[in-house]
């Protein structure tokens, strides 16, 4: 007699394969999502007098914005122009009553 093989559920292999899709959207997709709407609403907030730290590691604080760059003051003297997507973080930010002074 030849051996048996069992045959497996399509539906139950389906269901292990959305399973999987799933526990990987919620693990890695959704949280990556939100990063990068927090950093979106991170670069559309920023403003002059800015400290910040670019995304290469570079420190300074900010001049001027303009609509795709920034101008940051890295030392005396010394100004670069980046894209606001090189912006990592904002370290501390001008407050409202701070510019209006």
């Amino acid at each position: 007699m030849p051996p048996q093989t069992t045959q497996v559920n399509p539906i139950f292999f389906i269901s292990q394969f959305a399973l999987i899709i799933g526990i990987f959207y919620f693990i890695v997709i959704r949280p990556q999502k939100q990063e990068q709407k927090k950093h979106q609403a991170m670069i559309k907030g920023l403003q002059k007098n800015d400290e910040v730290v670019t995304t290469g590691g570079i420190h300074g604080t900010i001049v001027n914005v303009k609509e795709q760059t920034v101008v940051i003051r890295v030392d005396d003297n010394v100004k670069i122009e980046l894209e606001k997507n090189c912006v990592g973080i904002v370290k501390k930010q001008q407050s409202a009553n701070e510019g209006k002074q």
